[in-house]
């Protein structure tokens, strides 16, 4: 299985957001926290990445930020204190006309009910990546699609462009910062014993997996499989087989029209009660609400800080 591909047709039951930005002055814009995942992308001038806690970061035109499960950030043209920042307005309007000292733009999958992937809650919660664009054309040409998708506002067409755009686009990144760190599958992980448990979670999520099956799919004592599994993947096995299972599942809701007892039987759940059950407190709503879409259910307030995009 492409555990890539898997993670972004998960985040992509979110709600996908997007426009060009255009700053001008000493000051930005700050983002609130929020459930999901999303990038920006430098387009002309340069600016720093603020962040809570970290030393601000510089960005130069082709940098892209990407903000694997949602943290508070900010981009500006001087370092400031984030919560100096004025919030952001994610409503698709066009860009402001006139003089601008930076312009990037900023695509993000908000996701209403569930949290982001557990892949991307391991990631560093912001990361800068300086794309090789000769050696990657083609992310170039996404790029420049993006942003005419994104630069007259509303558009006929932009709920089905804009999440194929971002989905190509997150893919070029987590690929580069991948080979950048030298890593291949799990964020981090070398862990040959961990990595096989992993797969076959991935792979085979109906299977009736206990912590005794994957310590011996490990080749570990339960004890240590337990305490590495958590170590590398930050929850330990059976949370994140949950997790796992409800994520394939809320995907399946959205993308087929399979009945709930065949997609509980997909996903490793007896029948549908036990799914409808599970699903139900970790989203926060039924199966059946969630299959009918944002359309059928009124999202709550936009986050914690009421605006688009934010958590």
């Amino acid at each position: 299985m492409d555990l890539l591909s898997e993670v972004i047709r998960t985040v992509r039951v979110g709600c996908a957001t997007g426009r060009v930005i255009r700053q001008s002055g000493p000051t930005g814009v700050r983002f609130p926290a929020f459930d999901g995942s999303g990038i920006h992308i430098l387009l002309r001038g340069s600016c720093w990445l603020i962040t809570e806690d970290e030393e601000p970061v510089a960005l130069r035109p082709g940098d892209v930020v990407l903000t694997s499960s949602g943290a508070a950030h900010g981009l500006s043209r001087v370092p400031h204190p984030l919560a100096d920042l004025p919030l952001v307005d994610m409503r698709p309007i066009p860009p402001a006309p006139g003089p601008f000292d930076f312009e990037f733009l900023c695509g993000c999958y908000q996701l209403q009910h569930g949290h982001a992937p557990q892949y991307l809650r391991v990631l560093p919660d912001l990361i800068a990546v300086s794309p090789d664009y000769t050696a990657h054309p083609e992310l170039r040409v996404l790029v420049d699609l993006l942003k005419a998708d994104r630069s007259g506002g509303a558009q006929m067409g932009a709920g089905a462009t804009l999440p194929a755009l971002l989905d190509l686009i997150l893919v070029h990144v987590l690929r580069q910062w991948h080979e950048q760190h030298g890593t291949d599958g799990w964020p981090g992980s070398r862990d040959p014993a961990i990595a096989a448990a992993l797969r076959e979670i991935h792979e085979r999520p109906e299977q009736p997996w206990t912590v005794d099956r994957l310590s011996g799919v490990a080749g570990l004592p339960r004890t240590a499989f337990t305490r590495r599994f958590t170590a590398v993947v930050g929850r330990p096995p059976m949370s994140y087989l949950i997790g796992w299972r409800l994520s394939r599942g809320a995907r399946l809701l959205r993308e087929t029209d399979a009945p709930l007892s065949a997609i509980a039987r997909q996903v490793g759940y007896a029948n549908e009660f036990a799914f409808s059950g599970a699903f139900s407190r970790e989203y926060g709503i039924s199966p059946g609400r969630f299959r009918a879409g944002p359309g059928a259910d009124p999202a709550p307030a936009h986050g914690r800080d009421a605006v688009s995009g934010s958590r």
